[in-house]
């Protein structure tokens, strides 16, 4: 009898040769209920440990040394990365029940991360951003309501400077252990004041793997991965390649809403 073939966000965490997810085709102004569903048993507030584990570098070190591919940047980058590793990080992270599913509350969540990693607060406020694939009209014409998260965000900081994020594709699976997601993300981040800087884009994933102890415990695992941008240099050499992976745990412990 032939072994059952792995499932396909799980050797997303086996390998660091990854292409990059496509964005999702076909949308229209009333697909506004799309979002990235948890299971029903995440639902709450939770106080999360991240800890990383290990980071890579798939395809060289140029790769990830900025638009000149700055071998010398690229190192210190991946140096100061990895002094990171076993050295856990608090967080507090939160999930919403909606009439489609449990879905993240993204506005909560993106301050929480980012601060939370940069050791202070460094967020003025977050908000959604309507889409023609994702809107509150079309939240509510399938069924949903006119305050559920939506997919994009954006992010003012306390400094000159905000970060669009948008969520451009998404999978699950699941099994009797444990739930997986894939979540594709572009980002622009573009500074608020007179300064002529072009903006940043940056293309990356995040994938997720959950697996429930008890009603007040999760454990899982966290990847990040990084992708070239078509606006990269490197991008056509990449070939849609991952050029940046970082491996965490995760521990979670849910807390009083």
């Amino acid at each position: 009898v032939a072994a059952a073939a792995t499932p396909a966000l799980a050797a997303r965490f086996a390998s660091d040769d990854l292409a990059q997810p496509k964005i999702d085709q076909g949308r229209s102004e009333l697909s506004g209920v799309s979002n990235l569903y948890y299971p029903s048993w995440m639902v709450g507030t939770w106080e999360v440990t991240q800890t990383l584990k290990r980071a890579e570098a798939p395809l060289g070190l140029r790769f990830i040394g900025g638009p000149r591919g700055d071998l010398s940047i690229a190192a210190k980058s991946l140096a100061e990365q990895r002094s990171r590793i076993d050295k856990p990080q608090a967080l507090k992270l939160r999930f919403v029940k909606t009439n489609a599913g449990v879905v993240e509350d993204r506005l909560y969540n993106q301050r929480s991360r980012l601060d939370g990693f940069a050791g202070r607060s460094v967020v003025a406020s977050v908000e959604y951003s309507e889409t023609g694939g994702n809107n509150r009209r079309g939240n509510v014409a399938l069924g949903g309501s006119a305050d559920d998260p939506l997919t994009t965000v954006v992010v003012y900081y306390k400094g000159p400077a905000a970060q669009k994020v948008f969520s451009v594709a998404r999978t699950t699976e699941s099994s009797e252990a444990s739930w997986r997601g894939s979540e594709a993300t572009r980002s622009i981040f573009a500074l608020t004041n007179q300064n002529a800087a072009p903006p940043i884009t940056t293309d990356s994933e995040v994938l997720t793997e959950l697996a429930r102890v008890d009603d007040k415990t999760v454990t899982g695992r966290l990847r990040l991965v990084d992708y070239m941008n078509p606006t990269d240099p490197l991008y056509f050499e990449a070939r849609r390649k991952a050029v940046s992976v970082a491996d965490y745990e995760m521990i979670y412990r849910r807390v009083a809403d």
